[in-house]
């Protein structure tokens, strides 16, 4: 369940920034949870529609909209794609392990 932020600079001690960012730790974990359900649905999916696990135009094109929006949203593109395919190999190793060949 996502909860409600402070903005950063509402924060006015320390105690109070860390119980900040554990909220938005639950909800980032929250989050990753949801898209692992989205994983599972799409082992039944590609199943049905005779896919791969691993789609590697599909890789490419997941890694270059999280690269642009981490850019807009300011942050290091290199980091974000490195946390991005990380995801996406345990995505396409989960899928593998379900779909049958």
């Amino acid at each position: 369940m996502t909860e409600t932020l402070r903005k950063p600079e509402d924060c006015g001690s320390m105690a109070d920034l860390r119980q900040q960012i554990d909220a938005l730790d639950r909800d980032l974990v929250a989050k990753l949870a949801l898209r692992s359900h989205y994983i599972d649905r799409a082992v039944v999916l590609k199943q049905a529609e005779g896919l791969p696990a691993n789609i590697p135009a599909r890789v490419e094109d997941v890694v270059a909209r999280v690269r642009a929006n981490a850019e807009a949203e300011g942050l290091d593109p290199d980091l974000i794609e490195r946390l991005w395919r990380d995801l996406i190999d345990w995505s396409i190793a989960r899928e593998s392990r379900h779909l049958v060949p």
